[in-house]
């Protein structure tokens, strides 16, 4: 294979990867629309959050879990849910009270850097630096882990357990 050959096929390598790496992102806004519209009742609220200090959410549609941001990428840009989710902090989850179009708009808005900030929006809850919380659910509600669908329950628990992996990160 010449070099002007190599060199073609690293060029065409790349654009691909480009190209896939955008329809990743296009895919996702798909389907979180895709569900939004059709496949999860937006009718009343799924499950309580019960956090370490003794606060209780009871009207929770929809929450992230995070220990680490950014959440995602949609393209280059990141998906910025709560900055101060770190490896180094506790959990960190933020709680949607509603899933009405417009906060959704607006909690995504924020997230991709554009609006007000996530922690001023009305029908949000955020909390940082937890080292456990409880979900309990009006009913089973779905959830997920890494994107991938578990099926439903009526009872989540989540701990923040430091230092459990060992992780090798570039110096």
């Amino acid at each position: 294979m010449t070099s002007e050959e190599a060199s073609t096929r690293t060029l065409a390598g790349k654009c691909l990867c480009g190209a896939i790496h955008y329809a990743v992102a296009d895919a996702f806004i798909y389907a979180a629309f895709a569900t939004w519209f059709r496949h999860y009742d937006r009718s009343r609220p799924r499950f309580s959050v019960s956090e370490e200090h003794g606060a209780t959410i009871d009207d929770g549609y929809f929450a992230i879990c995070l220990n680490t941001n950014p959440y995602t990428y949609l393209g280059n840009r990141p998906f910025d849910v709560i900055p101060e989710a770190t490896l180094d902090r506790g959990l960190a989850i933020v709680t949607f009270r509603s899933l009405g179009l417009v906060p959704l708009v607006q909690a995504a808005a924020s997230a991709l850097g554009f609006g007000r900030d996530l922690r001023r929006q009305k029908h949000l809850d955020v909390r940082t630096d937890l080292s456990h919380f409880v979900i309990d659910g009006h009913g089973p509600f779905p959830y997920q882990v890494d994107g991938d669908y578990l099926g439903e329950t009526e009872h989540l628990v989540f701990k923040h357990e430091p230092e459990i992996l060992k992780l090798v990160l570039p110096a």
